[in-house]
C-alpha cells in the first residue's frame, strides 16, 4: 500500500518538483496550494503533510496547531526558508516532527520522509509494571500515552511523550543527546543534537512548575529527577 503524502506550498514549481520526486518514489501525492485548500482535502487516508510555513492567508504554524487543537496528530515535515533556532523552536512546539529549511536536496526531504514515517508506525518499546508511572502527582501512562500533572492532561506531541518516557523509565541514568536520538528519533541521521535541547526546552515549558524533572548534566546529557 503506497503512503499518501499531502503537499502544502503555494509555489507551483516546487511543489511540482516535490510531487514529480515524490512519485517517482513511490509515494502517493495530493498537492495544495493554501493552508486553507489543505484542510479541505484532508482526510485519514493520508500519512504525512510537507508544509509550508509562509503562505498567503493561513500559515503553516496556524494550519499544524489547528490539527493538534482538532486532535489530529498526521506526522507534519516544515518546509520553510525560516531557520533560525526560533523558526525551529515555533515549529516543534506547535507539533510538527521535523524541519527542512530551504533551498533542499530531494534525497533529503525523501530520506526524511521515511524516517517520520517509519518512526510513526514504530511499536513503542517503553513497558513498565501498569504502564503507569507516578510520582507526587507527577503521572506518565504509557499505555494511553497521555501525562498529567496534580489531574490537569499535559498536551505533548509524539516524540516529546518518547523523550519523556524514556527519561522517566530510567531515573539511574543520563541520557547522551545521541542516546535520546537513537530512541526518540530511532537513529534518524538528520536529526541534530541541538533539535534534542530544542524539544527538551518545550517539554520543560509544557510542564510548568515540574520543570525541575528533567535534569541536565553539562557535557553529559539528560536525565528524570523525582525530586525537587
Amino acid at each position: 500500500m503506497q503512503n499518501k503524502i499531502l503537499i502544502v506550498e503555494d509555489d507551483p514549481h516546487i511543489s511540482e518538483i516535490l510531487e514529480i520526486n515524490l512519485s517517482n518514489e513511490g509515494f502517493e501525492v495530493v498537492c495544495a496550494f493554501s493552508a486553507e485548500e489543505a484542510i479541505e482535502k484532508l482526510d485519514d487516508s493520508f500519512q504525512l503533510i510537507l508544509l509550508d510555513i509562509m503562505m498567503g492567508g493561513m500559515s503553516g504554524y496556524k494550519m499544524a496547531s489547528k490539527l493538534r487543537s482538532d486532535n489530529n496528530y498526521i506526522p507534519i515535515i516544515f518546509l520553510t526558508a525560516k531557520d533560525t533556532e526560533n523558526d525551529m523552536l515555533t515549529g516543534f512546539s506547535v507539533g510538527g516532527d521535523d524541519y527542512i529549511s530551504k533551498p533542499f536536496s530531494i534525497k533529503e526531504v525523501i530520506a526524511r520522509i521515511q524516517a517520520v514515517l517509519k518512526r510513526n508506525k514504530r511499536t513503542s518499546t517503553i513497558t513498565k509494571a501498569e504502564n503507569n508511572l507516578n510520582t507526587n502527582g507527577f503521572e506518565i501512562n504509557t499505555e494511553l500515552k497521555e501525562v498529567w500533572i496534580n489531574g490537569e492532561k499535559v498536551e505533548l506531541t509524539k516524540t516529546e511523550f518518547e523523550i519523556l518516557s524514556l527519561l522517566a523509565e530510567n531515573t539511574e541514568r543520563v541520557f547522551s543527546r545521541k542516546e535520546i536520538i537513537d530512541k526518540a528519533w530511532d537513529g534518524t541521521t538528520y536529526i541534530t543534537e541541538r533539535t534534542v535541547d530544542v524539544h527538551i526546552t518545550r517539554l520543560r515549558k509544557k510542564l510548568g512548575n515540574y520543570a525541575y524533572a528533567i535534569t541536565s548534566r553539562s557535557g553529559y546529557g539528560y536525565r528524570f529527577n523525582t525530586s525537587e
